[in-house]
């Protein structure tokens, strides 16, 4: 059976490799049609029967073209060379997207094309930082004390915690949306929150008590059995300078610490917390990935739920790239019934049976990602095109392997860093190999 998977990125799409693919004992082929890219023309040259790459974009897309911009998922599916490559590869299979949109939706029901994703109404339910709070129900416990107001209603000193213990004590806002810590913003003092309320009054935002602590992330898959396979926990790294200089900016993952940092009991609380949403999101029809984001709180010893990402997670496409490594490191007999992440995903958007008795997601103990993101100091090195070429070839001599965005806009990806080994001592701490890649991208 054709999946075609279309993707503004090639690397989300790449937790398998184009071509014939075996999942659960059953045989796919596996397509992908993204931007054209130096990273993806070189995917491309290794796959090209089953890769299609958009080179030129229409006159008109929805999101205008300016120099180096992507065309989006919608934009890809709307080319006219893609979609002929789709209406002749796709027969009886489905089409994958990394976020699935209402628009997307009616374009694909207008072509007959069979969209694997879960409904995009219920995806934004779930992640929507307001609706999510009512979607939980019960499991809102599992979130740090918080609620639901309009910006323009917060009064400082009478908000949380504040309410009862008389205490100026900083909190978060968060709007609706927001991608990789952009619709988040602390609150330290009364200056602060004037300044929040005076731009945007009537928005409504949650509010929750601000938690000292690290992030921690799993990415979740849910079948079509009901079955909840739970992905390895990786330590989020978050807001480090010089990979951004957003505080809340979510820039990689290590899957190497969460064991040094998390108790077994806290891991056992995080697990915990992935089991209880996977199953609320399955009796709502969720099938696929999802992914979590936990803080654990150092003051109180105790472990909340930050954030649902209703689709496909960043971090999938590498981590399964990690556990298809040991799975072809060791003999493959002994994990013959261990998926990947990305493998369960795509088995379960097939309605596979996948059976939490017998198949479980391949565990890992190591390996890394950061992600340098357009920042005042790469906007100096993307002046100076000689400094990228240098770190790259130098991060690549180091044995990392780097990936090369032609993004523009501010926060976005500029270079995914990758490592087969931590990267991270501790909390907010690098080890050897994490300094080597400052040392190199401030030289």
């Amino acid at each position: 059976m054709p999946v075609i998977y279309v993707t503004r990125d090639i690397e989300r799409a790449l937790g398998v490799m184009p071509g014939l693919v075996t999942l659960d004992g059953k045989t796919i082929e596996y397509f992908v049609v993204a931007n054209k890219t130096t990273y993806s023309a070189e995917i491309c040259a290794q796959y090209p029967d089953h890769v299609f790459l958009v080179e030129d974009a229409p006159a008109e897309t929805t999101n205008k073209k300016t120099a180096n911009s992507l065309l989006d998922t919608y934009d890809l599916l709307t080319n006219d060379a893609a979609q002929k490559f789709i209406s002749k590869k796709i027969g009886t299979g489905g089409i994958v997207v990394f976020h699935n949109t209402s628009r997307i939706e009616k374009l694909c029901a207008e072509k007959k094309w069979r969209l694997l994703n879960p409904s995009a109404a219920l995806a934004e339910k779930i992640e929507n930082k307001i609706t999510q709070v009512e979607w939980l129900e019960e499991l809102a416990d599992l979130l740090p004390t918080h609620e639901v107001v309009n910006a323009g209603d917060i009064v400082w000193g009478q908000t949380l915690s504040q309410k009862t213990a008389g205490k100026t004590e900083p909190f978060i806002i968060q709007w609706a949306h927001s991608h990789t810590g952009d619709g988040t913003a602390l609150v330290r003092n009364a200056k602060d929150l004037a300044i929040i309320k005076e731009k945007f009054p009537a928005r409504e935002a949650r509010v929750s008590a601000f938690i000292k602590g690290p992030m921690f992330t799993a990415n979740i898959c849910v079948a079509p059995s009901s079955a909840i396979l739970i992905g390895n926990i990786s330590y989020q790294i978050t807001g480090v300078l010089p990979f951004t200089d957003n505080p809340f900016s979510t820039i990689g993952n290590d899957w190497s610490v969460p064991h040094s940092i998390l108790s077994p009991e806290k891991i056992t609380q995080f697990n915990d917390i992935a089991h209880a949403v996977g199953k609320k999101m399955s009796a709502g029809g969720w099938v696929g990935l999802f992914g979590i984001d936990c803080i654990y709180d150092e003051e109180r010893d105790t472990v909340h739920l930050i954030e649902i990402n209703a689709r496909q997670p960043a971090s999938t496409t590498y981590e399964s790239q990690l556990q298809q490594t040991f799975r072809d490191q060791i003999q493959f007999q002994i994990f013959q019934n261990n998926l990947t992440t990305f493998e369960g995903h795509l088995a379960s958007l097939l309605g596979h049976k996948v059976d939490q008795e017998s198949l479980t997601l391949l565990e890992i103990n190591d390996g890394a990602q950061i992600i340098q993101r357009l920042t005042e100091s790469s906007t100096v090195l993307m002046e100076a095109p000689e400094k990228i070429i240098f770190a790259v070839e130098a991060l690549s001599t180091e044995g990392f392997t780097v990936i090369e965005y032609a993004n523009t806009k501010a926060n976005s990806d500029l270079l995914r860093i990758q490592s087969l080994r931590g990267i991270m001592e501790a909390h907010l701490k690098f080890n050897t190999r994490g300094k080597k890649i400052v040392d190199i991208l401030l030289a």
